[in-house]
């Protein structure tokens, strides 16, 4: 177990580095304090997530750290997380430039906002996980795997996409910027996508999903989808 939380430290720590020089490498500076801000709430909760993994669900931080474009095992989901992962990328860049050359404004106490938006999604995914121990970064069924229906999963029916939305949504005012909003344009669709193949492949392949879907009738937000 101390190998593998190792392994996923190194993975946070590869992608603290990765993260910064997205962010301060366009913005052409590192007096970015909203760049700095956003980088602390982003992963901090990253590590206070990997932190109670490690206690509580160590098998869960296995499940975790595969995930990517190269890790899904369906060609479908390889090419949704691709383009997902190029909008994140875009997500951070844009609003970087966006401070270099100063295309938008946003005020600081919505940037404060969002940051607490960002922050709120990360603990609803922590509150997601600590519910579903199957809940992978990839599309897969475990062997041991069973529906969960209770708590987040009583209300939609991924509850983890849902949290993971609003810290998808705060990141560009969390930056201070609002030309990042077309990056988060370009991912929405991927991960709509994402959802429907997904369900597709649980209906087909775990054990009373089909009868699950009928139970709680919204995938993402309640009364709306």
């Amino acid at each position: 177990m101390e190998n593998l939380f190792t392994k996923a430290l190194f993975s946070l720590a590869a992608l603290a580095v990765a993260m910064g020089l997205l962010l301060f490498v366009p913005a052409g500076t590192i007096r970015y304090w909203q760049g700095w801000l956003y980088f602390v709430t982003f992963i901090g909760s990253s590590l206070f997530f990997s932190l109670y993994l490690k206690k509580h669900d160590p098998a869960l931080i296995e499940r975790r750290m595969r995930g990517g474009p190269m890790a899904e095992k369906q060609t479908t989901q390889k090419i949704i997380m691709l383009f997902t992962s190029l909008g994140f990328i875009a997500l951070l860049v844009v609003p970087a430039l966006d401070h270099r050359f100063r295309w938008s404004r946003v005020p600081r106490s919505a940037v404060i906002a969002a940051d607490i938006l960002v922050a709120v999604g990360f603990f609803l995914i922590f509150l997601v996980a600590r519910e579903n121990t199957f809940a992978s970064s990839t599309i897969e069924v475990a062997v041991d795997q069973k529906v969960i229906s209770t708590g987040p999963y009583g209300l939609v029916r991924h509850p983890m996409y849902a949290s993971a939305l609003l810290y998808l949504i705060g990141t560009p005012p969390a930056l201070g910027s609002y030309w990042g909003f077309l990056a988060l344009a370009f991912m929405i669709p991927f991960l709509i996508w994402r959802i429907v193949d997904e369900e597709k492949f649980l209906a087909k392949n775990l054990s009373g999903y089909a009868e699950y879907q009928n139970k709680v009738q919204y995938r993402l937000l309640p009364h709306v989808w």
